[in-house]
């Protein structure tokens, strides 16, 4: 887009739908297209579940921004999972409307899908904005069709990827700037008096979840690291989701007693992390939110290619097995490369972390726009 169309824009739609950790990889490239176009106005089209990332609960989805809502004017969302269980019901339909009703309704004139896949692709064009922006190189390769402009991404990183297409919006080189989250007073107060009475102050996160087992280093070496960690005055929360109550009892079991249960919203989550001395876990959202806070991450990687995937922008030690291979393969067997990681070299780098030292970020870098 040249300099002269670039002024013109007054609204555009980012299209990214999900998962947590991909949503976060997203926010550094938004928040660039934020400060290159501070007059624009950004709408947004995500999973219902990953919107407390953009705006706080009970905050209105739309109109001026604010610390509830800091990055977008509008926040539109979707449930698909749900609406293709229940797609013979009026009520889903119903839904459906709405919210293409409201999207088409604000005149989009850019649409960027950020997530390259053929459901946020299409998505992006029912959007009805003219001109739609994606990769060249799409993770699903189909989706391009949909794309009226395409970006060849560069960077070794998914969130260089990410702002390389902004940048082929904007028409220029763009810096990496520090993400800001929705902040949630109530929920806040809330975890700050819990901490208070828990009496934890200095406390690390543990997060030893995962998409898919491949990825997630035993629970009971998690439990090993908390309690050696609560010997060195460090006290440990537990992260789980959904359906991962068995790892922390796991964990539980393995650090005699010393942690403490998290099961909390996305809102939650961010307040806890804000204030945490340090992160230990793998390839998940937990993790990606911890680095975006700028918390020193202790990252423990399998299957999965740390260079494009691993904690960006923080203080951070990564603790790979050259045994592990690169795939995306959703295993639920443990990696064997994984395996390979001692309690021993998670500790060191927790304390060289929580010491201050090491793990220098990675410094915000501009990259070239190419267009396909």
């Amino acid at each position: 887009m040249s300099p002269a169309e670039s002024r013109d824009i007054e609204r555009l739609l980012i299209v990214r739908l999900s998962a947590m950790g991909d949503v976060i990889h997203t926010l550094p490239a938004a928040q660039a297209l934020r400060e290159a176009w501070p007059k624009a106005q950004i709408g947004w089209l995500i999973e219902e579940r990953w919107a407390e990332l953009l705006c706080a609960p009970g905050t209105r989805r739309h109109g001026p921004r604010s610390a509830q809502r800091p990055l977008a004017e509008w926040v539109h969302t979707v449930n698909l999972p749900r609406w293709r269980k229940s797609l013979s019901q009026l009520s889903t339909f119903e839904q459906i409307a709405r919210v293409w009703n409201d999207v088409r309704s604000l005149r989009y004139q850019v649409a960027i899908d950020l997530q390259g896949a053929i459901r946020s692709a299409v998505l992006a064009r029912w959007s009805a904005a003219p001109t739609v922006y994606g990769s060249a190189q799409p993770r699903e390769a189909p989706a391009s069709l949909w794309y009226t402009r395409q970006v060849i991404p560069r960077g070794a990183h998914v969130i260089e990827q990410n702002l390389s297409v902004v940048e082929g919006v904007v028409g220029t080189r763009l810096r990496l700037p520090t993400v800001t989250f929705p902040r949630d007073p109530a929920a806040e107060e809330e975890v700050s008096k819990d901490l208070v009475r828990e009496g934890m102050r200095d406390y690390a996160i543990l997060n030893p979840g995962a998409g898919w087992g491949a990825k997630r280093w035993p629970a009971e070496r998690y439990g090993e690291a908390a309690l050696r960690l609560a010997g060195e005055g460090i006290r440990c929360l537990v992260n789980y989701g959904p359906g991962e109550e068995n790892l922390f009892e796991r964990v539980n079991a393995a650090s005699n007693g010393v942690v403490r249960p998290t099961k909390t919203s996305v809102t939650g989550l961010i307040a806890l992390t804000r204030a945490a001395k340090l992160f230990i876990g793998g390839d998940t959202g937990p993790l990606h939110l911890a680095a975006a806070l700028r918390i020193p991450v202790v990252g423990i990687f399998g299957p999965t290619d740390p260079a494009r995937n691993g904690p960006y922008g923080t203080r951070s030690i990564v603790l790979r097995s050259p045994a592990s291979p690169t795939t995306h393969a959703r295993h639920a067997q443990a990696d064997e490369g994984m395996l390979e990681i001692g309690v021993d070299a998670v500790m060191n780098a927790a304390r060289e972390l929580l010491a201050g030292e090491g793990g220098a970020p990675e410094p915000p870098r501009p990259t070239e726009a190419t267009h396909a």
